[in-house]
């Protein structure tokens, strides 16, 4: 959805940023940089110490063999590519190489800059638009994917939670977030079947998060207003079409995308000793379901720092009393694989961003003149 920027000025006049609101904007910046880098200091030269001594995290990393190593890259890569068929499948005629370049710069940008996530969209925008795509296949494939991307970390904590409890070896805290998620999950789910359902459902709720979202901009100190009705009421007409047509495979890469990235944690944590004994299949599963909430918070890029101490301090508390090594020796094999999972599919994004960034302003052989859509006319799906 877009937001509407409602403007006291005359109709005609060109709004001008006054010299206070541009030092309120600026200084609300550069308060997000220091809280991010706070955050991320605080983490990893505290917290994460406090668990585990990195010496000898290192000396677990280095324990792994090539053999493992070499299946660690190819669950990565794996991941890295069903996100690419993810976009492939949510924009029509959109090529494998185009999609990894998309996919990689904006996630590139949404790692590494406060608030990131918002600009990757634009980014990812700009390229699409570069390569001929209309702004309203684009518009779609960004709102829909988004709306999927969130139910699925929504759900993963409810799927977590059920098999947790059929294993046996549920603990309060991890029932706890998985109730949470599945409460959250559920009011989505009813307002997104609301939108779809009534034209009149999908403006008033669109007009419902649009003052809610004003409301939050003025505690910020940002004095923005959000119409997002209208909005709604046409994400609910391009959308509907989509859904039907297309459903099985968007649902299909959205479940495969989340899933292999669990499979890089399930096997960081196998390949430095941790134990299904330890820590199962499913707990692990249900800290990573929680991570994967954190990620939403927009403290730090990518919950940097945040998601780091989650993942170990979660997965410490799932195996509490099933260790079979020295207690120092479990939280290093935990904060180990946490790092090494980090490392992969976080840390590894931005070089290989910065290289898609690259080929996309060199590579002028895909670029081609935006197509437009005329007023009124259904979207070319």
């Amino acid at each position: 959805m877009t937001d509407t920027v409602v403007d006291a000025a005359p109709a005609g006049a060109v709004p001008v940023a006054t010299p206070s609101k541009k030092r309120t904007s600026r200084g609300w910046r550069i308060a997000q940089i220091l809280l991010a880098v706070a955050v991320v200091a605080v983490s990893f030269l505290y917290a994460i110490p406090k668990i585990a001594n990195y010496s000898e995290v290192w000396t677990e990393i280095t324990d792994m063999t090539p053999l493992e190593l070499g299946f660690l890259l190819a669950a990565t890569a794996l991941n890295l590519v069903t996100y690419w068929w993810a976009n492939m499948v949510s924009i029509p005629n959109l090529g494998l190489w185009q999609a990894a370049v998309n996919n990689q710069t904006s996630t590139s940008v949404a790692n590494t800059m406060p608030g990131g996530g918002y600009i990757s969209i634009a980014v990812s925008y700009e390229m699409y638009r570069s390569w001929g795509f209309s702004s309203s296949d684009v518009g779609l494939s960004v709102a829909v994917t988004s709306v999927l991307n969130i139910f699925a970390k929504l759900a993963l904590p409810a799927i977590a939670l059920v098999l947790i409890m059929l294993s046996g070896r549920a603990s309060g805290s991890l029932v706890g977030a998985s109730v949470v998620g599945v409460l959250v999950l559920a009011g989505a789910v009813v307002l997104f079947g609301l939108v779809m359902w009534k034209k009149r459902f999908a403006r008033a709720i669109g007009s419902g998060l649009g003052r809610a979202a004003t409301w939050m901009s003025r505690r910020f100190r940002r004095s923005r207003t959000f119409d997002w009705g209208d909005a709604a009421v046409r994400f609910r007409r391009t959308t509907i079409d989509f859904l039907v047509e297309r459903w099985f495979w968007l649902t299909s890469t959205t479940i495969v995308s989340h899933l292999s990235l669990y499979l890089v944690l399930l096997l960081a944590l196998r390949f430095v000793g941790v134990a299904n004994d330890e820590i199962t299949w499913a707990q692990v599963l249900g800290v990573f379901a929680f991570g994967r909430l954190l990620t939403a918070v927009p403290i730090t890029p990518g919950g940097v720092g945040i998601v780091e101490v989650a993942y170990i301090g979660g997965l410490i508390l799932a195996g509490e009393g099933h260790a079979t090594v020295p207690a120092d020796v479990f939280h290093a094999q935990v904060a180990a694989a946490v790092l090494v999972f980090r490392a992969l599919t976080f840390g590894i994004q931005i070089p290989l961003g910065a290289l898609t960034y690259l080929i996309w302003r060199t590579n002028t052989s895909w670029r081609k003149p935006p197509a437009v859509v005329a007023v009124g006319a259904a979207p070319s799906r």
